[in-house]
């Protein structure tokens, strides 16, 4: 089954010109965790906001029809490889493989090269991204100078440069001393921060998660425990200096548990679970090899479900892809050699639909929200939502439609994906930002923007 295309009629003033810019969407199955809302209305857009569709009686109209119009998807956790990396991806490429999967709206990680860590930095990758990106870019700084956990960066400073949140991601601040200080610099300049929890002792030369999997390849494995002593150790901090952390891509049943320790505690802690975790475990990486590698690895069946329930039952709010491009060349390396990491911007909508909504573990509202206010609270964001005068951003999609995911085929550069084959029910219909069509308007090519 395809998914409907648009149809349009455009209506005109008394005048005969149409009214500038506006559009209304007609016909579609609105549904907007922000409000509560699932019905079928109008939603009509104008000069980059959210307006009432009385107030622009010439707009053109659009039928969407059978498809769900929601608030633009934030991708909480996106590698975008520029600067320095560009052969894996950059900030067009990257971009435009996220308009294609339904985000508007995507926050970058800093570990690019040079890391974003000091203002001038983050003010020049802000630069870049509004030249040169088709949807929305907001950009993490890096907690620590140089990624390397030793000395808080300037945290006012990379706020004030544009920065959304604080992370040494790809890394993990291993020295709870630092740590503290970084939390406190953090809870002085207003920014969140989010943590790739990982025991550096515990996870080195680890390829996949420990277990039978990792001995019968072969390969040397990495204990649930390397996630769970840092989530545990940021537990206790956040209690301590009332700074929020976030935590990044939780993969074991032992995080679950302690995030339902830090909610009984009434600590500020959040976290995040890409579809990759929560659709594939560590016996993924005997068929898959490096392209099942990720880091923190796939975990048990135990811990999937242990995830897909912390979701369901709204203990975690955000889905996020954790998109990490790499070459073909360092995908096919072997188990061992390869690096961590896989694309999921152009997967994440269909698969999460196929497994989480079609598979009975979410409702539509429910996957809505985990990529709208879901992320947007975490963030402090005034995206994820159609009230009127927000900018007008939104995802459409097709609920029902089938699609087969073919990595070939992605405007990413690079095709490290698991989910290659996989036939699933969803696919993205259109991506808009800020009232411009990124994605899925025939009538109008891909603009930059955001």
């Amino acid at each position: 089954m395809e998914c409907p295309t648009f149809n349009r009629s455009s209506t005109t003033t008394a005048s005969g010109q149409a009214a500038d810019g506006a559009v209304i969407l007609r016909g579609g199955r609105v549904i907007d965790p922000a409000s509560g809302e699932d019905r079928v209305r109008e939603v009509a857009l104008a000069g980059g906001v959210f307006v009432s569709p009385a107030s622009v009686p010439g707009a053109r109209v659009v039928d969407v029809s059978g498809l769900v119009v929601a608030p633009g998807f934030i991708d909480a956790h996106v590698h975008l490889r520029d600067p320095g990396q560009t052969a894996k991806e950059d900030l067009v490429t990257g971009t435009r493989a996220a308009a294609a999967g339904g985000f508007a709206t995507v926050i970058a990680m800093p570990n690019t090269v040079p890391p974003l860590d000091t203002p001038a930095r983050v003010a020049a990758f802000v630069g870049d991204c509004r030249k040169r990106a088709v949807v929305r870019v907001l950009p993490s700084a890096t907690l620590t100078l140089g990624r390397d956990g030793r000395e808080p960066a300037d945290a006012a400073g990379l706020k004030a440069a544009g920065a959304v949140a604080l992370t040494d991601d790809g890394a993990c601040v291993q020295d709870a001393a630092v740590m503290r200080r970084c939390l406190l610099a953090a809870r002085a300049a207003g920014l969140p921060v989010t943590d790739h929890c990982e025991d550096a002792a515990l996870a080195r030369g680890g390829a996949i998660r420990a277990g039978p999997v990792a001995d019968a390849l072969g390969v040397r494995g990495i204990p649930a425990q390397a996630e769970e002593v840092i989530a545990a150790r940021n537990l206790l901090l956040a209690r301590e200096t009332g700074q929020s952390v976030h935590l990044q891509h939780i993969s074991s049943a032992g995080t679950v548990a302690i995030l339902e320790r830090a909610r009984a505690l009434g600590v500020p802690l959040t976290a995040e679970i890409t579809p990759h975790h929560l659709a594939l475990t560590v016996d993924a990486c005997r068929e898959l090899g490096s392209q099942a590698k990720m880091n923190p690895p796939l975990g048990t069946e135990a811990d999937r479900r242990a995830l897909l329930a912390a979701l369901a039952g709204g203990l975690v709010t955000v889905i996020a892809t954790d998109h990490a491009p790499h070459t073909a060349e360092e995908k096919g390396r072997g188990l061992a050699a390869a690096p961590f990491g896989i694309i999921g911007l152009e997967s994440a909508v269909p698969v999460c639909l196929e497994r989480l909504v079609h598979g009975g573990v979410l409702s539509l509202m429910q996957l809505v929200a985990a990529f709208t206010t879901g992320p947007a609270a975490v963030f402090g964001l005034p995206y994820g939502t159609l009230a009127l005068g927000a900018p007008a951003d939104l995802t459409l999609f097709d609920p029902d439609a089938v699609v087969e995911i073919r990595p070939e085929t992605f405007q990413s550069k690079a095709r490290n994906c698991p989910f290659a084959g996989w036939r699933c029910r969803g696919r993205v219909a259109g991506t808009v930002v800020a009232g411009r069509w990124v994605f899925g308007d025939p009538m109008e090519p891909p603009v930059r923007g955001g």
